[in-house]
């Protein structure tokens, strides 16, 4: 941790030591994870508060979205349109056509200098990137070509390993004249060149030719425009702002709190982990361009929010674990959760996102999955009669027919125990060894139609909900769950095949990730082509059983490895 605090400070000098002390705590939990770009690159991501705060990538450190809100002026900023974030989080580069030039002019920066993107009005950075040319040659080339090799964005996956908040509002450092006589000076210049409109209109950044560093995926969905402030939400502001900030964010807090626990928390989500409630729950109630912070409140810890709300008996708190702290208990009807309301304009918006997730979870459905055989070389004289051919598909149910037709056809049933089949030169060459031609002339039933599957090509079928069938060579591979020792005799579980069974391995990790708070990671699986393995630290066997069994409905039998869960007992 120290040494990753002289970095830091070493490559952002901007920083003061209260801020990097802020950054980078002594104390407080701070996660690392190991993730690989689109393009193999090994990415290595610091977790505070469960928010990602910095990548590296190659020994070079860059900041998260999530920093650039807490820190907006770390990097040399450059503003472009609204709708240019589409484009940045579907891969783009940054394009020069699509920044800002301000008033005061851009800011000065070398080529290869690390840089912020900002939208316009509003100083929150939404992308970090590199500047592929010095402002001097910006301005040379008539603002044209590429201007920034974007690394990360809003909304990209890197962003989604944390809390998925929005960029706060952030005003522009200007003062309101000097806004004033920018607005009229950008009112002469629309009078002046109306050519930048259809700039503007004709504007289109080109897809990125490599791929994304974090496997940016395409926008869903069009955030709705903010509603226009009435007078009655200016009177709000202005109570607002003659609070403190510590009454403020205390406020905040007790917001989100009981917006949590009337919306969000059901009594089968109990016990519930401190740690999820307020890192999944309450961040998801906190209100846009607003962020909790614990440090900024007059609680200081949010164990001690906790307790103050145990005192007012509105929920209970128990350690069930050393050191782990987990709601056991609610009273839904407690009078301050009954009387809170939930503010105008958030409802929707959190039911949007909620029936999103659920839409999210619900999209599975367990494959249905059907053995079938090919007729190979060998067993071409046995099928042939059928009228089937080298490489015919069949199921089990019709390579069962086949077989006893062609036994009865042939009136090989033994005469005086219809349980045998006598062995004819067919099933003799077909289904006997070398060795068992001499010495076997009879077959039981079962043992003839096992041989027979034995020796047909194995091949299975998949189908997935909506989808027309697929069938693929081979037995179905399982899914494959295992435990591998770390280092300092740490155990983490890998899993295995997950693609094949139509799940999202980042899905997956990310599901486990928030429900055991444990550190998971996407890796290439050794041995397998395009395929990719999770690995969690811990054995967690239990919770993945659950997740696959009783969530996915995933069949038993598709599952390998359940066996090595740890043994619950009493401890002595």
């Amino acid at each position: 941790r120290r040494k990753l605090r002289s970095e830091v400070a070493a490559a952002f000098p901007a920083l003061s030591p209260e801020q990097l002390a802020e950054l980078v705590p002594n104390k407080e939990e701070l996660n690392v994870i190991k993730i690989h770009s689109h393009k193999g690159e090994a990415v290595t991501v610091y977790m505070n508060h469960r928010n990602p705060i910095l990548f590296e990538v190659e020994k070079v450190l860059y900041p998260t979205v999530y920093t650039l809100w807490v820190y907006p002026d770390l990097l040399p900023a450059f503003a472009t349109w609204p709708p240019v974030l589409q484009k940045l989080a579907g891969g783009a580069d940054l394009m020069l056509p699509g920044v800002v030039v301000p008033p005061s002019g851009l800011p000065q920066v070398r080529r290869g200098t690390l840089c912020a993107v900002t939208l316009l009005g509003n100083r929150a950075p939404v992308a970090v990137g590199v500047a592929t040319m010095s402002t001097e040659e910006m301005l040379a080339a008539g603002m044209k070509g590429k201007g920034f090799a974007v690394l990360h964005t809003h909304l990209d996956h890197l962003w989604e390993y944390g809390d998925k908040s929005s960029p706060p509002t952030l005003a522009p450092l200007v003062t309101d004249s000097a806004a004033k006589e920018g607005a009229g000076d950008e009112e002469e210049l629309q009078g002046k060149e109306p050519q930048q409109h259809l700039e503007l209109r004709d504007l289109s950044l080109r897809d990125r030719d490599t791929c994304e560093l974090l496997g940016k995926e395409e926008l869903h969905e069009n955030r709705a425009a903010e509603p226009a402030e009435d007078t009655s939400t200016e009177h709000q502001q202005e109570a607002e702002d003659s609070r403190t900030p510590q009454e403020q964010m205390d406020a905040l807090f007790n917001q989100c709190f009981f917006h949590a626990l009337k919306c969000k928390v059901k009594k089968s989500d109990l016990p519930l982990l401190t740690s999820t409630f307020l890192g999944s729950h309450m961040v998801s109630c906190c209100p846009a361009g607003k962020q909790l912070d614990i440090k900024k409140s007059s609680y200081k810890k949010f164990s001690k929010f906790l307790q103050c709300m145990q005192h007012q008996k509105i929920l209970q708190v128990k350690e069930l674990s050393k050191g782990v702290e987990s709601i056991v208990d609610v009273d839904w009807r407690h009078p301050d959760i009954k009387a809170f309301a939930v503010p105008e304009g958030f409802s929707s918006v959190s039911a949007a996102q909620d029936s999103r997730s659920e839409d999210r979870e619900q999209v599975y459905h367990a494959p249905e999955i059907i053995p079938l055989y090919g007729v190979s070389t060998k067993m071409i004289p046995l099928f042939q009669e059928s009228g089937h051919r080298k490489g015919s598909i069949l199921s089990s149910s019709e390579v069962r027919n086949i077989i006893i037709n062609y036994v009865k056809s042939n009136e090989l049933v033994d005469e005086t125990n219809k349980n045998f089949v006598k062995v004819n030169a067919i099933l003799c060459d077909c289904l006997l060894d070398k060795s068992e031609q001499d010495e076997i002339s009879y077959l039981k039933w079962d043992e003839l139609l096992s041989r027979c599957l034995e020796r047909l090509q194995p091949l299975h079928q998949v189908t997935f909900s909506g989808q027309e069938p697929v069938v693929r060579k081979g037995n179905v591979e399982p899914i494959d769950i295992s435990i591998a020792q770390r280092s300092s005799n740490k155990k983490v579980t890998i899993i295995k095949n997950l693609e094949l069974y139509g799940l999202d391995p980042q899905c997956v990790a990310n599901t486990l990730q928030q429900r055991v708070q444990a550190s998971a990671t996407i890796s290439p699986a050794p041995g397998a082509k395009d395929r990719v393995q999770v690995q969690i630290q811990g054995n967690q066997i239990h919770h993945l059983a659950k997740m696959l069994l009783d969530e996915y409905q995933l069949p038993r039998k598709y599952i390998q490895g359940l066996e090595k869960a740890p043994k619950l007992g009493r401890k002595k």
